[in-house]
């Protein structure tokens, strides 16, 4: 026989295995609602489609802000500065080719005009008017071996007059003659002693006035090397100056001889601004970067680039206004001439000459460092 008290054992470790078993049935993760009831989470063991799993919805990806316009220049000019560099250092190489490749199949590196290789220049004073392009044609046909070029005066908006300018031997009075002949037929009326006035400069004369002023543009960049360098006296920042004005010349030279502009004494002394107008940028640029030690060497760079471009966009503007109602033909040669060498100085100095101030100062700086 059991005894009561084992009997009553079995019987309640029978009982507690059934509600263990039942218990085991129910699934024992429990969930709360929002409102703080409990829920059940049903554990399945039969197969389950796909499209019946709720699956969490995918996160969504952030857009990233666009980046402005100036920041993106920033970021190339900042960034690849070394590319830019070689870009700027390409362009006065080919204006150098150019200009070599024109002396050597010319016998010039510029193309003269009248004051400057000799030849006649005549101003006919008339109020009737002329048609300029037909009537350079027509003398150009009849002159094959000159060069040829009519201008027309205006007052008050009208024609009042003509310059003709030719490179012939205006101290041979039959080619004069000739010349102003060809004039009469061209306008279709004869020219009276008081209608027209003739200036006659020698071929001596005008390679006298080509050779002053080349020596005076050339005496002019020396002097303003010597200067550079001795005022930095760090030979790296000083070249990168001087290079970076005889980019200037040599590029407008090379643009000048493209478009077929006929250079004057005006054009030459030209040349010469443009040398105080291309170290003037390059100046403030080395002083501000070398001289002053707060900021970083781009904030620098950039509180330069924010005075100079001011300073130059400031000076295109009046040259352009300056070309555009003015009549003087010598004075709109001067200002179309320092009008391209400042659009090249933008490029020169401020990816040029920062190019190679950057990489002198970075490869210095870390001298100092490793060394």
């Amino acid at each position: 026989m059991i005894p009561i008290s084992q009997g009553l054992r079995v019987d309640n470790l029978e009982e507690e295995n059934k509600e263990g078993t039942e218990q085991n049935k129910e699934p024992e993760v429990d969930l709360v609602d929002k409102e703080g009831h409990k829920e059940k989470l049903e554990v399945y063991t039969e197969p389950v489609e796909e499209k019946e799993i709720i699956k969490p919805k995918p996160e969504e990806k952030k857009e990233e802000p666009k980046r402005k316009i100036s920041q993106v220049i920033f970021d190339v000019y900042d960034k690849q500065y070394k590319k830019l560099t070689a870009f700027t250092l390409i362009l006065v190489i080919l204006a150098v080719l150019y200009v070599g490749f024109l002396t050597v199949t010319t016998g010039s590196f510029i193309q003269k005009d009248v004051s400057l290789k000799g030849g006649v220049t005549i101003t006919v004073t008339t109020e009737k008017q002329a048609d300029v392009l037909a009537l350079e044609k027509f003398l150009g046909s009849r002159f094959t071996k000159n060069d040829v070029s009519v201008r027309s005066m205006k007052e008050g908006g009208r024609q009042s007059g003509l310059i003709i300018v030719a490179d012939i031997d205006g101290t041979n009075t039959a080619e004069l003659d000739s010349f102003i002949g060809a004039i009469e037929s061209g306008l279709g009326y004869t020219l009276s002693e008081d209608m027209y006035s003739t200036e006659i400069m020698g071929s001596s004369l005008g390679a006298s006035f080509f050779r002053e002023t080349i020596i005076a543009v050339i005496v002019a960049f020396i002097l303003m090397s010597i200067v550079v360098v001795l005022y930095f006296r760090e030979f790296i920042p000083s070249v990168a100056v001087i290079l970076c004005c005889f980019s200037d010349i040599m590029e407008t030279l090379a643009v000048v001889n493209l478009i077929g502009m006929k250079v004057s004494t005006g054009g030459i002394a030209a040349f010469l601004m443009l040398i105080g107008y291309s170290v003037d940028t390059d100046m403030l640029l080395t002083t501000r970067v070398l001289k002053r030690k707060e900021g970083t060497l781009m904030s620098r760079v950039l509180s330069s680039v924010n005075t100079g471009m001011m300073m130059t966009l400031v000076t295109c503007a009046a040259l352009i206004f300056g070309i555009i109602f003015m009549k003087s033909t010598a004075v709109r040669q001067i200002m179309i001439i320092i009008l391209i060498g400042l659009l090249f100085d933008i490029l020169n100095t401020w990816i040029q000459n920062v190019g190679v101030l950057r990489y002198y100062l970075e490869r210095k700086e870390n001298k100092t460092r490793n060394g």
